[in-house]
C-alpha cells in the first residue's frame, strides 16, 4: 500500500494553492464590477465597444457591417 509517494497527495500542493487564488481574484473582480459598476453610465470608449460588438453579432455582410461601424463611431464623436 505505501510506496512512498502518499506524503504528495496530500491537498493542493504548490500549484494548486496560487491556482484556487488566481480564480477567486478574478471571481471578486467580476462581482466587484457587476454590483459597483451597474449604476454608471458606460463612458464613450465602453459604449463603442458594445457597439462595435453588436455590430460584428448581428451584422451579416459586409456593406452592413461597414455601415453599422459607422454609425459607432459617429455616436462616439457625439459624445466626446
Amino acid at each position: 500500500m505505501g510506496d512512498g509517494r502518499a506524503g504528495n497527495q496530500r491537498g493542493m500542493g504548490l500549484f494548486g494553492t496560487p491556482v484556487i487564488l488566481a480564480i477567486a481574484v478574478v471571481a471578486g473582480y467580476y462581482v466587484y464590477v457587476g454590483v459597483f459598476r451597474d449604476g454608471q453610465a458606460p463612458s464613450c470608449s465602453e459604449a463603442q465597444q458594445d457597439c462595435m460588438k453588436a455590430c460584428r453579432r448581428t451584422s451579416t455582410d459586409q456593406a452592413s457591417a461597414a455601415a453599422c461601424q459607422s454609425e459607432c463611431q459617429r455616436k462616439r464623436d457625439a459624445c466626446k
